[in-house]
């Protein structure tokens, strides 16, 4: 198969409670894929299932044959007295791979720093370097941008694309906020319970379902967020020193785009 997974006609139930119903969804390698919904939606239930943690109660998920995935989830709790490097996190079961993940996401001087002392930018890139150095075919990423403040978000999310780009990997990128990962998403799916409607991000902004889950005025907040500066942040949201700044005529991915234009 060329795809990377495929959900084909997933439902999950728990006792009465339908979680999911008829649910497709395929993901194509070098493809962001973002998976937004309100709160219930079965967002993470559809990551379970595909990560197969969680069986579905009907339908099927088909996986490519040798399929490696790298998993950042929603939510990591780890010991706050537990003396863990950020290097010994990332190398668990990784080997020699962990120092030039780290390096990829732009963490590379963390390494002998502690996961208990990360700020919320901080732990979002280790964990994505966690994640990487597994050297994925597909990663699948939780919230990945909780914790994070606006600034940082878009950044973590140019880097979401940076590394599509370099690796290309399939990227499954859940996430509350289309108006945030519409600038590096190729396709969007809307779920809640059931695929409400999937295609462009721009095409979905103004779907009638989405329309009703998220408010008629969603759509005309929804654009490309790029400011003209003389400075580059980090994915605290900080400014970093001696950064290069997007060329004229770019956002901060380095795409070409006016402000407020969406795509």
């Amino acid at each position: 198969m060329s795809a990377l997974v495929e959900a084909q006609g997933v439902g999950v139930r728990i006792g009465r409670h339908e979680l999911l119903s008829h649910v497709d969804l395929t993901l194509q390698p070098g493809e962001i894929l973002s998976l937004i919904g309100p709160n219930g939606a079965g967002k993470t239930t559809l990551l379970r299932v595909l990560l197969g943690v969680l069986a579905p109660t009907s339908g099927r998920v088909v996986r490519r044959v040798g399929l490696t995935v790298g998993y950042v989830p929603q939510r990591l709790q780890l010991d706050p007295t537990l003396p863990l490097s950020v290097r010994r996190f990332v190398a668990l079961g990784r080997g020699c791979r962990a120092g030039a993940a780290l390096a990829e996401v732009g963490a590379g001087h963390l390494e002998q720093a502690l996961m208990a002392e990360l700020s919320g930018g901080e732990f979002q890139r280790v964990t994505l370097a966690r994640a990487l150095a597994r050297e994925p075919d597909l990663l699948l990423l939780d919230e990945p941008a909780q914790g994070v403040d606006f600034a940082g978000q878009l950044e973590l999310y140019a880097l979401i694309e940076r590394v599509r780009d370099r690796r290309g990997c399939g990227v499954l990128l859940v996430s509350h906020d289309l108006h945030l990962v519409m600038a590096a998403t190729d396709r969007v799916v809307c779920l809640n319970r059931h695929v409400c409607c999937a295609g462009r991000p721009e095409a979905v902004s103004r779907h009638p379902e989405y329309l009703s889950l998220f408010g008629a005025g969603t759509a005309d907040r929804l654009a490309v967020y790029s400011h003209a500066h003389d400075h580059v942040h980090d994915l605290a949201g900080a400014v970093v020193e001696g950064g290069e700044p997007p060329a004229a005529g770019t956002d901060a991915a380095g795409r070409a785009g006016h402000p407020h234009d969406a795509r």
